[in-house]
This record gives C-alpha cells, structure tokens and sequence, in this order.
C-alpha cells in the first residue's frame, strides 16, 4: 500500500483523569462524520492478547517486578496490539486513535519510575518498530485536577488503579515527563490544555489534527 493509502495513527497522552478516553471516541466521531474509516483503541489492551495483561498491570499484581518488569509487561501487551490491532488496520487503510502508547511507558516507568533511557528505548524498538504515530495529542492537567476526576470517574466501590495509587510526587513527575517528551519531539506532539470543558478541549484537538495532518483528511476535513 502506497504511503498515501496508508491510514493514520494518533495517539492521546497523559496523566490519570485528563480525558483521553472521551475525547479518543469524541476525535473518532469527528472523522467519521467526514467519510474516515477508524479504529479507536487503548493501552494497555487494544487486542485479546494485550487485554490480558491490562488487568494483571492495572491491578498492582505486577507492581513487585518494579519498573523494569512492568515495562516488559507493558512492551510484551504492545506487541499483540500492533501486530493484531494498530498494524493491519492502518494498513487497510483505517485512522487508529490509542488512548496511551509508547510514550506512556517513558514517562510513567521512564521518566517517573526511573527507569534507564537505555532500557525504554531497547524496549520500543522491539515493540513497535516501524509503527510510529504521525501526531501524539499530549492533554495536560494538574495531577491533583486529574485524580479528582478520575476518582469521580471511578465512584466509591471500584478501587484506585495501581497507578491512581501512586504518590502526587510520582504524578508530578509523571505530568513533566509528558511535557517533555512534547518539547523533544515538536513535529509529532502537540500539548493540548485539557483543564477546559470537554467541548473546548475537543476543538483544540481537532484544530491540531487539521493542522497537522489535514493533508490526508480530504477535501470535508479542510472545512
């Protein structure tokens, strides 16, 4: 397939509770309205085999292997998502939107657990390979904003996930690496203020996405 045939990967980043799940559907709504096949996804999960590990990694089971195992773990669910999900569907020509991908596991193992650069990028490499995304919405929050709601979000019978858990050092830590993953790589990232109204942060969104990749949106994604 030729690279203009070729669908296009966006990946949603961030904190816990800055609205990626609702706007990954509310971005995918926005392109189907205008004719654009897409496959909305998520990390850790997105395929059988990844979905597997999510539970195992967002329960805390394999919060004792420390940052370097859970960073295999996560590599290992990434894997099954490419191969099964993210790389055939941009391959027939599809948009893919993941909430969360590699990026994730720099700033939340790299970057806040510490974790050697060395190591994640040995991991990504082997994991993703070619299968880059062309534009990475990264939504900023406070971390005391983004617990809040996602504490909303959850109600008071479902448990905080492992990484809900951790300190509002770690999250702290967590938001800067984001950012600065953003800072280094401008041509793909755009940080996007996500302490707005879901309407307003959806605009910011499709605003970036229009202007960078309105090229391959057609003639109704110029409008």
């Amino acid at each position: 397939m030729s690279a203009s045939n070729r669908g296009r990967f966006i990946t949603l980043e961030g904190g816990e509770g800055v609205g990626k799940s609702t706007q990954a559907k509310l971005l995918a709504q926005r392109l189907e309205g205008i004719g654009i096949s897409v496959v909305v996804t998520r990390e850790p999960g997105g395929s059988p085999g990844a979905e597997v590990l999510r539970d195992f990694l967002l329960s805390g089971n394999a919060a004792p292997f420390g940052p370097a195992g859970e960073a295999i773990l996560f590599s290992a669910a990434r894997i099954d998502h490419v191969d099964h999900t993210i790389a055939p569907a941009l391959a027939r020509g599809a948009w893919v939107i993941s909430d969360r991908f590699a990026d994730s596991t720099r700033a939340y193992q790299g970057a806040a657990g510490k974790l050697d650069p060395a190591m994640i990028a040995s991991l990504e490499r082997v994991a993703i390979g070619d299968v880059r995304p062309d534009l990475t919405l990264i939504l900023d929050l406070a971390p005391k904003r983004g617990l809040a709601r996602a504490a909303a979000r959850r109600g008071k019978k479902k448990k905080a996930d492992r990484f809900e858990r951790e300190s509002e050092t770690f999250h702290e830590a967590l938001r800067q690496a984001f950012l600065d993953i953003a800072r280094a790589e401008p041509q793909r990232c755009a940080i996007i203020d996500a302490d707005r109204a879901a309407q307003a942060v959806e605009q910011a969104i499709w605003e970036s996405v229009r202007e960078r990749l309105g090229y391959a949106l057609g003639p109704e994604g110029a409008q």
